[in-house]
């Protein structure tokens, strides 16, 4: 194996792992409700299922092809595998991080789409939809999610919790942290009355803004 490809094994490796444990201290994820994954080609290095987190070991994790042939590890991976290589076939993203955060489930049980209310809405690529409710695991969930997912990098998964994926298991773990603050402002907004909502050139100008910030100015 190729040095660069080794490392890069290594390093997904180890960052599904250290992603795994940040969601429990987090408090997105309780016991063993949530799942990560990294693809490193075709290739996807995801939890494996049962083992809480706070116990996982990089020797734990399972590798699968874009299939979902089982090519390394003797445990049997995350129930939410289809969901999980259904994302990875049909769009860019190098990791993915689902949890059961809770007040983002708790929006999933309310509206069809998380209202804009703060301007970080946009670096998730606009509203964020809730998909239908469908049975964990089932080939439903992964078409709903997908759906929920066009144009966006997160989504909610009704009654269940959240996905979101990225260009690294760091930055989905960061979208999924960034949604689960949202819902809770949505939460403390609606219990005290009607929240105000961006509108869609609000949410085009955070996002021009975003590509720009934290460069010096010309």
């Amino acid at each position: 194996m190729p040095d660069a490809v080794e490392k890069a094994w290594s390093d997904a490796w180890s960052e599904v792992v250290d992603t795994a444990r940040r969601t429990v201290a987090d408090g997105l994820v309780v016991g063993t409700s949530g799942n990560v994954s990294a693809r490193v080609g075709d290739v996807v290095v995801v939890t494996p299922t049962g083992v809480p987190y706070d116990r996982l070991r990089p020797e734990d994790l399972v590798a699968v092809g874009l299939d979902g042939r089982q090519v390394h590890g003797d445990l049997l991976p995350t129930s939410e595998l289809p969901m999980h290589l259904a994302v990875y076939r049909a769009t860019g993203a190098r990791a993915i991080v689902h949890t059961h955060a809770p007040h983002a489930t708790a929006v999933s049980t309310l509206v069809d789409r998380l209202p804009p209310v703060h301007y970080m809405t946009a670096t998730l690529g606009g509203p964020v939809r809730v998909a239908p409710y469908a049975l964990y695991g089932t080939p439903e969930l992964a078409a709903g999610a997908l759906a929920a997912l066009r144009d966006r990098t997160a989504c909610l998964l009704a009654n269940h919790g959240t996905l979101a994926y990225g260009p690294t298991p760091a930055r989905a773990h960061e979208r999924t942290g960034q949604l689960e603050w949202m819902c809770r402002v949505w939460l403390l907004a609606t219990a005290s009355g009607t929240p105000r909502t961006l509108t869609g050139a609000d949410l085009a100008a955070a996002a021009d803004s975003f590509t720009t910030y934290g460069q010096p100015p010309a």
